[in-house]
Order: structure tokens, then C-alpha cells, then sequence
């Protein structure tokens, strides 16, 4: 299953449907904004697990089985705790404010939702990211960085794959030349 889907599949499809209560919108319109939203966060976790000190506190945060609790119980998107754990994993992942200002003004741009209500709802949708790999961690049996390359890594790279032609790596750059340097 890809990231996509496990994203609109979380909590037998309530997350979505949390999503558009809280901000007051139709589901479609939460599915759009995950599908905007979610391939920045997934950059985000790519770069920064590129380096061996971010791929460490990666494996940490989702081998902890703390993030799971999003995905398994989307009343917690009401949360405002969450929007703070959301901010907090939005900081580590982009390391400025600016970042995820132009994360939420591109996905207005592909949505049609007003680039406020996407920044609003980027924290929640970074914590449901972390909660789907973290489950996928966890089903998979990942305890180490190499274990990921293979799994949790995979589902990465078919979400950030955006042009299709089996590398990222392209994509990714696309990714940070839009949205600047950290």
C-alpha cells in the first residue's frame, strides 16, 4: 500500500473524514489537500534522512510507536497537541517557518484551497505521514536504518516520484529548488 493510501485509509477512512470536520470542508477537498500536502512532508523525511544523524532520530521517532496513535485514532487530529507534535515534526523536517509557507502556497496553488487553511492543516498532516510510516515500521518489522532503505523508503519513493521515471532524485531537487534553501 502507498503512502497515499494509507494516508486516506487511516482509521477506516476517519482521518479524512477528521480532517474535513475540522476545517470545515468536503472530503474530496481533504484527500486534495493530503495529496498536495503530503509529497513535501515526504521530501522533508527523505533529506533529512540522507545524513547519518537524521536518519538515526528518524528510526527513533518511528520505532518508538508513538506517531501510530494519529493514524489509529483520528479523533487525536483535534487535538491541539497534535497541531503542536505536527509543528514540531514540520521544524525538525523543514527547519523554517518560510518552508512551510511556500509548502501551503503551492498546494493552494494545486487544490484551490486558500494557502491559510493549508498551512493550518499541514501540521496534521505531517503527524498522520509520520503515524502511516511508523505503522508501516512497524508491520514491516524495521529496527534499523537499512532495514528502512528497503521498506518504509520504498513507499517514499513511489509518493515523491512525481515525473514517474523511477528515480526521485530529480523529483527532489525539483523540490528544493521551489521551495529554497533551509
Amino acid at each position: 500500500m502507498g503512502l497515499l493510501d494509507s494516508l486516506f485509509s487511516a482509521g477506516g477512512g476517519q482521518a479524512v473524514s477528521e480532517l474535513s470536520r475540522r476545517f470545515g470542508i468536503s472530503e474530496d477537498q481533504a484527500r486534495s489537500a493530503i495529496s498536495a500536502l503530503a509529497p513535501a512532508i515526504g521530501g522533508g523525511i527523505k533529506r533529512n534522512a540522507s545524513s547519518q544523524e537524521g536518519a538515526d532520530t528518524l528510526m527513533r521517532e518511528l520505532t518508538s510507536g508513538r506517531h501510530q496513535e494519529y493514524v489509529d485514532d483520528p479523533s487525536r487530529l483535534s487535538r491541539d497537541e497534535t497541531v503542536q507534535e505536527g509543528n514540531g515534526i514540520l521544524g525538525q523536517l523543514f527547519g523554517s517557518k518560510d518552508v512551510s509557507r511556500q509548502v501551503a502556497k503551492r498546494a493552494s496553488g494545486q487544490t484551490g484551497l486558500s494557502e491559510d487553511l493549508l498551512k493550518r492543516m499541514l501540521p496534521l498532516v505531517a503527524t498522520m505521514v509520520m503515524g502511516s510510516l511508523s505503522r508501516q515500521a512497524s508491520a514491516s518489522g524495521i529496527q534499523n536504518q537499512q532495514d528502512a532503505q528497503g521498506g518504509l523508503f520504498g513507499m517514499l519513493s513511489s509518493l515523491l516520484d512525481s515525473d514517474r521515471d523511477g528515480s526521485v532524485l530529480d523529483d527532489i531537487m525539483g523540490f528544493a529548488s521551489r521551495f529554497g534553501k533551509r
